[in-house]
């Protein structure tokens, strides 16, 4: 497989990435008791309740009454018009839905400009890699998390997965946007968006007979623990790959990187105090409350499906068989096994081998001149034109859902 032929198949893959962040996630939770302490947030102190029984109490009750009074279809055509983090809210939002987006909307007192601006060096040099890991490995991750894929696939987005998917690869693009947080970038948008369509599938999802029988005694979806295990399933994941990879990060980018995570968690409706504060709290929380909860379910391995073939209808010569082994290099055979991917016992000690060496080349020609632009003019283009093809031309708008998944 050349060059060439890797990258469109890692940037493709870079479509499906942040699934999870605008999926309803909730996994099956047979987790070790809490015991993280907020002394390792950003908060650095909180009341220490477990996240399992906290939802989002501001944005929750605003939802529901949106949906029950029926004006989810003139709310979604008003946000319409609302794309750059600069912009005023549309005239005509129902106030107490105003009230709440303007609140929602500001940034918490501790984002960091110095840290963000490093994050965008961190982008152009490793986008890449991200694309790679966001799509075939925390994409497909999230249909071994039960509670995530079964709420995923009763939810109303589940009947659609292509245009979900052009939705949450939106969201995998915004936070990687080198103009994110800025007021000209989208992320603010975006994330407040997304808040409101969790706080709308907590209203909803309880009304699915579907969902409801197997969401394992869960009465309410998506909680905080279930949306910090979405998160750990991207930055988290993808840095403790990268390291694994033997990338070199700079301790700046890294925290950067960080950083933007840690702003689109409090953004999305996350508690500061269930915010990690470093990269090594994250893997502390991560092992209590990602690693436990991951396994096969009959709708994961139905969606896994569904991704996989998205990704090879993106490029023809893309095969299953490539993409199940790339993607069981990423995420490791026990994880394969849950979402469903086959064995391909030529494809994949090639590429365990070869990987490497191309993160090694690859690596020795960012420190040249103008690479790390030229790489990131590339992988942006390509980016773009993902996005413009899983939304079929037409502009991608997160929009509030009002039903759950036709039976």
């Amino acid at each position: 497989m050349d060059g060439p032929s890797r990258r469109r198949m890692l940037i493709a893959g870079g479509a499906l990435g942040a699934l999870g962040a605008l999926g309803a996630a909730a996994p099956a939770y047979a987790r070790p008791q809490w015991t993280w302490a907020p002394s390792g947030s950003v908060a650095g102190q909180g009341a220490g309740l477990d996240p399992e029984w906290v939802w989002d109490e501001e944005a929750d009750p605003v939802l529901a009454a949106v949906i029950d009074r029926g004006d989810v279809p003139r709310v979604n055509e008003l946000l319409r018009q609302w794309q750059r983090n600069d912009q005023p809210l549309p005239a005509g939002l129902p106030a107490d839905l105003r009230d709440f987006m303007e609140q929602a909307r500001q940034m918490p007192s501790w984002a960091d400009s110095a840290k963000l601006a490093a994050a965008v060096q961190f982008t152009k040099k490793k986008g890449i890699y991200t694309g790679a890991l966001y799509g075939l490995g925390s994409g497909l991750m999230s249909t071994a998390i039960p509670r995530e894929a079964r709420a995923v696939y009763y939810s109303k987005g589940g009947a659609d997965m292509k245009d979900r998917i052009a939705k949450t690869a939106k969201l995998g693009y915004d936070v990687g946007d080198l103009d994110a947080y800025q007021p000209r970038g989208t992320m603010v948008v975006t994330a407040v968006k997304t808040r409101l369509v969790h706080a709308a599938v907590r209203h909803l999802l309880p009304q699915s007979p579907g969902w409801s029988a197997t969401s394992g005694g869960q009465t309410i979806p998506i909680s905080q623990a279930d949306m910090m295990v979405t998160w750990h399933s991207l930055p988290t994941f993808v840095m403790r790959k990268l390291r694994d990879w033997r990338v070199p990060i700079s301790q700046s980018e890294s925290d950067g990187f960080l950083h933007v995570w840690q702003l689109t968690a409090h953004m999305m409706g996350i508690k500061d105090e269930y915010i990690p504060d470093s990269w090594d709290e994250a893997n502390t929380q991560s092992r209590q409350l990602l690693d436990p909860v991951l396994g096969a379910t009959r709708e994961g391995q139905a969606l896994t499906e569904v991704l996989l073939d998205i990704v090879a209808e993106l490029d023809a010569g893309l095969t299953r068989p490539l993409i199940n082994a790339f993607a069981r290099y990423t995420l490791g055979d026990r994880i394969g096994d849950f979402c469903g991917l086959d064995e391909e016992p030529f494809w994949e000690p090639l590429i365990s081998a070869a990987w490497p060496l191309l993160v090694a080349f690859r690596e020795g020609l960012i420190p040249l001149p103008l690479i790390p632009q030229a790489a990131w003019t590339v992988e942006e283009a390509i980016r773009r034109f993902v996005l413009l093809y899983l939304a079929e031309g037409r502009p991608i708008e997160l929009e509030i859902p009002d039903a759950n998944r036709p039976s």
